[in-house]
């Protein structure tokens, strides 16, 4: 069995005979069907995360069938189909005992501490997996975490979404953003989808944006044009480039919820605009194991996976080229 490699920072994957150990006594092995591939990863190996440790296996969307686990495991079974969150919890700390795991100081993340998921069979810590319900499409099991439970936190949790909120998504065509235009729907707001390519605003129409915007236009007075006052939320999965519009596409007491991106380049705030509209800025980190049950019970029927590719794991080199090319929509995934 060969498994995908990351051995030196800014450099392409590898492809290397590897078999995995033996399962620990509070580990798992997963057989899978798929993996995804996160803008993330690309990151990853472009060095933005200095904790990384190489070389490793990368990829932190995990998901399939137990095939074996360690002898202390009592709460899964063999034949079990689970899904992971991103990281390994310490499980001991206050924010882990608080059930605000996401933000454990000592979590390792798969892909980076440990390694991941470019590989058919992965050992995964009990710590981070829950049980997928039957309903739950095939495709959905290794994004849950990363994708949807990753949103129902942002935008359920953090931005505190009410019935017939206006949430400005930018970024929406890629994939995470075509899973918060369905997760906005489905927790009962309306979704207004930020996209630059004009040859995905048919599909996010389709997956249920009421509104389309431009990042080529003053797109924060679309959105104020659309609501008559500007978004209750915006959820800002761009970064620098859609920053500044964003936070004047809020209404006054309006909630920018950031979840992308980690680089480390800074933005303007004018801290005025802010303190006159009484708006709110906040950063939202991955996903807890309630979110993930969570998320996957509104996988069942409202949110369903948008995979724009399935590579073979020899293609992910080509598959990082394209999602840096924007030429994805929705989420890639590497099938086994």
């Amino acid at each position: 069995m060969q498994a995908g490699f990351l051995n030196k920072l800014n450099s392409e994957i590898i492809l290397e005979d590897y078999e995995p150990p033996e399962p620990r006594d509070n580990e798992v092995t997963i057989e899978q069907k798929y993996t995804g591939v996160c803008f993330r990863d690309i990151l990853t190996q472009q060095g933005f995360f200095p904790r990384v440790s190489l070389p490793v296996i990368p990829g932190h969307e995990i998901g399939g069938i137990i095939i074996k686990k360690g002898k202390n495991i009592t709460n899964f079974n063999i034949g079990d189909r689970v899904s992971s969150l991103i990281y390994v919890p310490c499980g001991k700390c206050e924010f882990c005992l608080s059930g605000n795991e996401n933000l454990c100081p000592n979590k390792v993340a798969y892909g980076e501490g440990r390694n991941g998921g470019y590989s058919r069979y992965v050992n995964a810590d009990e710590r981070s997996l829950v049980k997928v319900p039957p309903e739950v499409p095939e495709e959905t099991v290794p994004i849950a975490a990363c994708v949807i439970a990753m949103l129902y936190h942002a935008i359920g949790r953090v931005g505190k979404i009410k019935k017939g909120d206006y949430v400005l998504i930018t970024g929406a065509g890629g994939g995470v953003g075509v899973h918060a235009v369905q997760m906005v729907k489905a927790l009962g707001g309306h979704p207004i989808a930020e996209t630059g390519s004009k040859w995905k605003e048919e599909e996010l129409y389709k997956l249920g944006a009421e509104y389309v915007v431009s990042p080529e236009r003053e797109y924060n007075k679309d959105v104020k044009e659309i609501t008559g006052q500007g978004a209750d939320i915006v959820l800002e999965d761009v970064g620098i480039a859609t920053f500044s519009k964003s936070l004047r596409s809020l209404k006054t007491g309006g909630r920018l919820v950031v979840i992308g991106n980690l680089k480390p380049e800074p933005v303007e705030l004018p801290l005025g605009l802010i303190i006159l509209k009484g708006n709110s800025i906040k950063g939202s980190i991955s996903s807890t194991r309630e979110d993930l049950k969570k998320a996957l019970e509104l996988s069942k029927s409202q949110i369903s996976p948008v995979i724009g590719n399935k590579i073979e794991l020899q293609d992910i080199n080509n598959g990082y080229a394209n999602m840096l090319d924007r030429k994805v929509l929705g989420r890639l995934l590497i099938k086994f």
